[in-house]
Parts: C-alpha cells; sequence; structure tokens
C-alpha cells in the first residue's frame, strides 16, 4: 500500500513538472520576464545592417579603425565601439541585439536591429539617398517579416506577449534635414520649413502607429542632435549650419508635441523622450564636463575639424586620414558619430536619467513595467 501511495505521489509531481513545458513542446517559450529589444534608426544605431545591402562606402562602417576600442574589429557600427543600444541591451540584461540582415541571427527573441546608416523617416524614393540606404518604411517592412517568422517558432499568443512587452527604440531624422543641403536634392526648395518638417513627423507617427497596431506598447525616443555644428557640416557646407539647425529645432518641437498627441490617441502608449540635443551641444561646448579634451573635432578624419568622411580611408577621400591617440578625449569618433564613451554617457541618460533630460518615463521603468501596467 505504502508503495502504491510512493507511485502515486511520484506521478502526480512528475505530471506537474512536466504540464508547462509539455504546453509548450511544439513551439518555444519565453522566459516570464523578458523584455526585447527592437532598434529603427540610422548610424547612430546601426550595428552592421548596411554590411549586407549593395550602398557604398560612405554608408559603411566596416573598415579600421572603426570598432577598435572594444570589439578590435569593424562590426559596422559607425564608433570606435559600442552604440547606444549595445549599452541599453546590457543593461536591460539582454545579449547585444545583432543587425537584422546577420545572416546568422534566426533568433528575435531577444530583439532585432533594423537600423541602417543614411536612413531617414521619409521614403527612399523621395529622399537623396535612394537605393543605398534602409528607409523606415522599409525597417517596418522588415519588422513585419520578423513578425511572420515568430509566430511560426513562438505560436499567435506567445509573439503576442512578445511584442507587447518589448521596448522600441528610434533614432531617426537627422539625415532628412542634413543630406538635403548635401545633394541635388529638390524637397527642402519646394516645401517651407514648416511642410517639410510635417512630413518627416508624418511618416514617422505612421511607423509607430503600425508597430503599436502590431502590439507595441513600450518606445524609446531622442530627440535629434544639432547637426547644423557637427564636425562634417562645418567642414563641407558651413554656410547651411543655421538651416539645418533650425530645421532641427522645429522637429524636435514637433515629434514632442507628436508624442504627447499619440499618448492620448493610442491605448496602453508609453515613451521615453531623451534630449540628446542638449547633450550634444554641452559636450561641444564644455567638453570637460563630460570628461573630453576636445568636444568640435572628429577623433578620425581629414580637414577642417576632422570633418571630411575619410576615416579608415575607403570613402570618397581614399588613404589619408588622421586618427588621434585616444578616442575616449573626443566626443566624436569622426564626422558625426559620437565616440564609445559619449555612447555610453548617452546610454544611462536614456537608461535612468531624470526628468530634466528623460521623460516621461526613462528605458529603466518602460523595462520595468509589466503587461498588466501598460494596458
Amino acid at each position: 500500500m505504502m508503495g502504491l501511495r510512493f507511485h502515486f505521489c511520484f506521478l502526480v509531481l512528475c505530471a506537474c513538472l512536466i504540464l508547462p513545458i509539455t504546453q509548450c513542446l511544439a513551439q518555444t517559450c519565453l522566459p516570464e520576464e523578458l523584455a526585447a529589444l527592437f532598434i529603427f534608426g540610422d548610424s547612430l544605431f546601426d550595428a552592421g545592417n548596411n554590411n549586407y545591402i549593395n550602398t557604398t562606402t560612405n554608408f559603411q562602417a566596416n573598415v579600421w579603425p572603426y570598432g577598435e576600442t572594444f570589439f578590435k574589429y569593424p562590426t559596422g557600427r559607425a564608433s570606435n565601439g559600442r552604440l547606444i543600444p549595445d549599452f541599453i541591451a546590457e543593461y536591460a540584461k539582454l545579449p547585444l541585439v545583432l543587425p537584422y540582415l546577420h545572416p546568422a541571427y534566426p533568433r528575435y527573441t531577444d530583439g532585432a536591429n533594423f537600423a541602417s546608416a543614411g536612413a531617414g523617416a521619409l521614403n527612399v524614393e523621395s529622399s537623396s539617398r535612394r537605393g543605398w540606404v534602409i528607409d523606415l518604411n522599409t525597417q517596418l517592412k522588415y519588422f513585419k517579416n520578423m513578425e511572420t517568422v515568430l509566430k511560426r517558432t513562438l505560436g499567435e499568443a506567445q509573439t503576442k506577449k512578445l511584442l507587447s512587452r518589448a521596448v522600441y527604440l528610434f533614432s531617426i531624422g537627422t539625415n532628412d534635414y542634413a543630406a538635403p543641403f548635401s545633394t541635388n536634392s529638390s524637397l527642402l526648395r519646394f516645401s517651407t520649413h514648416e511642410e517639410y518638417v510635417d512630413m518627416v513627423i508624418g511618416n514617422f507617427t505612421t511607423v509607430i502607429k503600425e508597430i503599436h497596431r502590431k502590439g507595441g506598447r513600450k518606445f524609446g525616443f531622442l530627440n535629434l542632435p544639432p547637426a547644423g555644428y557637427f564636425p562634417s557640416t562645418k567642414a563641407i557646407m558651413p554656410e547651411n549650419s543655421e538651416e539645418i539647425t533650425a530645421l532641427v529645432k522645429r522637429h524636435n518641437k514637433a515629434l514632442s508635441h507628436a508624442l504627447q498627441i499619440l499618448t492620448s490617441q493610442l491605448e496602453g502608449f508609453k515613451y521615453s523622450y531623451t534630449n540628446l540635443y542638449n547633450f550634444i551641444t554641452e559636450g561641444m561646448n564644455n567638453p570637460l564636463k563630460y570628461g573630453f579634451k576636445e568636444g568640435k573635432m572628429g577623433c578620425c578624419g581629414s580637414g577642417p575639424y576632422r570633418g571630411i568622411q575619410s576615416c579608415g580611408g575607403k570613402r570618397s577621400i581614399k588613404d589619408q586620414y588622421e586618427l588621434c591617440g585616444n578616442p575616449s578625449e573626443y566626443l566624436f569618433f569622426d564626422s558625426a558619430h559620437p565616440s564609445e564613451k559619449a555612447n555610453e554617457q548617452l546610454a544611462k541618460l536614456l537608461w535612468n536619467g531624470n526628468l530634466d533630460v528623460t521623460w516621461p518615463y526613462n528605458l529603466k521603468a518602460l523595462f520595468g513595467q509589466k503587461q498588466s501596467e501598460i494596458n
């Protein structure tokens, strides 16, 4: 009798242990507290997608000395080391989020990086970079393709859970305002500043709404940096500096307003908005405050301010470029992109910055929110 009772209890215990597993035998189960990170944007966030498209070397960072500080080889990131999303993934206890186009990246439960150097919110058909970059609408298309793959591996319910828990991080728009001045684009010639910014914001918010429709609820945004004062702008087109800056300021104001409207329109929509503009401006004007020796010149490049895009010697300027001795002393690594040290400082502002720099939530708060708190 005692043996039968023990046998019965053992079977019950096994059934209890096996039940949660057998419910997911045909599919992959998600860890209960997983919050994935999905990344959209431009060269500030591109972890190497442009390595895998037919583009020019001007939109790639896959040559030495890019990546020298952390990875010890060029990964496609436009910095000497890690980018802002790399640090955010670390803080959120996620692995590095690989580029979506990486050929050996079949798993998306931790997130995916869709960003492309040179990308903007405008469609490539209407931009000056047609065919060379992955614009925001195409990044959205890739996201939808990824959702289809997730549904096949996780099932409908688990995919919905993953997408609703995830954080969606954006850096987009700088190229929409800077690129037309360095190309033959006619967009700005036939639009007022207000009309042009409205077009960029309109494309951007359409993508946000579509991700929300797919289940996204938690979003992180950087406003645009003072691109009119980048080393590249000051070296190549200083006469356009003030107009680019005026457009960027108008965009930042419009984006802040648009996000407030989306909060009232979209169920469960929560967002974090970080003031990149002020950080870069202060870093350029007072580099010592942030531990830099140089705030207005790039570490790698040539010409005035090392603002000519020649870092690595494989771009339109071949073989000739200058490289500083210590990138951590510089706000900018090349003509337009922060050093790894600056990226880390920015990531910390996104992650746990106070309301002076990041509002109405920081990313730590968004990653920490449970599903019941955002619906």
